[in-house]
């Protein structure tokens, strides 16, 4: 295990994604705790990363939260980001309740037309200083 994975959830995202940014730093804004860290897929440890769970990171399907040897993914990994904020958010995982093979596909037709709908970034997001140390 290495020093990154002890140290907690890495939320992989896509950081040329307007709506994925837009996620990342509500994460960053409401972790009180300061559980989460936060790796792009276009920078070699969200590549790492992704590849280390045998998802090509030029194509991923889906954004990916990895907790030591765990992966989550697709709505599983969006559900446990929300849980992880704790209260209001944590309510959102109530949507656990509706089964997977409904959830993903939503999840995985918004992830396809990310850029459709809300837009590419000519560049990538850059955190704010005071949030530097959480972005991997």
């Amino acid at each position: 295990m290495t020093r990154n994975d002890a140290a907690g959830p890495i939320i992989v995202f896509d950081a040329e994604c307007i709506l994925c940014s837009a996620n990342a730093q509500f994460v960053l804004r409401h972790d009180h705790a300061r559980r989460f860290r936060l790796a792009s897929m276009q920078n070699a440890v969200g590549a790492a990363l992704y590849r280390r769970f045998g998802i090509d990171p030029a194509d991923p399907e889906s954004m990916i939260v990895v907790d030591g040897d765990r992966l989550l993914k697709d709505s599983d990994a969006v559900l446990a980001i929300y849980a992880g904020l704790g209260w209001p958010w944590k309510a959102l995982s109530a949507l656990r309740l509706i089964p997977r093979f409904l959830r993903d596909p939503a999840y995985r037709w918004l992830a396809r037309n990310r850029y459709r709908l809300f837009g590419r970034r000519a560049a990538c997001w850059i955190p704010s200083p005071q949030d530097a140390d959480r972005v991997l």
